[in-house]
């Protein structure tokens, strides 16, 4: 039996919400969060390669309440 890939994509809307997002942040000097939305839209994410919150947590020292200054529905 294979490794199963996930890989998460995103629709039209989804696309075109990172796409508007990057291009406030690229306006703002931002980049490298620019950067990374764009891929975002244009590739999605690798799932079977994403580092679990649980993990950047406990590099980064995290606790918690970390997780509730995030927009809302992100946490």
């Amino acid at each position: 039996m294979g490794t199963v890939m996930a890989h998460l994509i995103f629709d039209e809307d989804e696309q075109r919400k990172l796409r508007e997002s990057a291009r406030e942040r690229a306006a703002a000097g931002e980049g490298l969060l620019a950067y990374a939305l764009e891929q975002l839209a244009a590739e999605g994410i690798n799932l079977a390669t994403a580092t679990p919150y649980a993990a950047v947590q406990a590099r980064h020292g995290l606790g918690d309440g970390d997780a509730a200054r995030t927009t809302p529905g992100a946490a």
